[in-house]
């Protein structure tokens, strides 16, 4: 994953141009990149839960840039970040987590539960107490 945020880092570390009184240039590339890990990483653990993780690294960091590079520097992101999440939901699908099941239970208002199931269960966390569980023996 990390191949996403190294690419990120890459193709905007010239364009940091921090004020020079609030932090140098090579500390503006730490956090530029530190950023950029964080994302993906967030990313990656839960892709369906993150609303727009282009807009959120980029409010992270745009200070660091002048305004004049400050589009060239969001589109850079943008396709960076549409790369890793295909690649994230292409990886899902493959191992069999794309097609979401939903949760058995149901709603209070009698509704269909609309989470997704605990991992080889048949129920969501919030409705894991309704799952049958073997006798114990002894």
């Amino acid at each position: 994953m990390y191949r996403f945020s190294r690419a990120i880092f890459v193709e905007i570390k010239d364009l940091v141009d921090p004020h020079p009184e609030t932090i140098s240039e090579t500390e503006a590339k730490r956090y530029v990149l530190h950023c950029s890990e964080a994302t993906i990483e967030r990313l990656a653990r839960d892709p369906r839960y993150f609303a727009k993780p282009s807009q959120s690294l980029f409010s992270e960091i745009r200070h660091l840039f002048s305004i004049s590079d400050q589009a060239r520097v969001y589109r850079s992101i943008d396709r960076h970040i549409s790369k890793a999440i295909e690649f994230i939901m292409e990886e899902l699908e493959r191992a069999g987590e794309g097609t979401a099941q939903q949760c058995k239970a149901t709603t209070r208002k009698g509704k269909p539960c609309q989470r997704t199931p605990l991992p080889d269960r048949e129920y969501c966390p919030s409705h894991q107490h309704l799952e049958e569980r073997a006798p114990a023996i002894g």
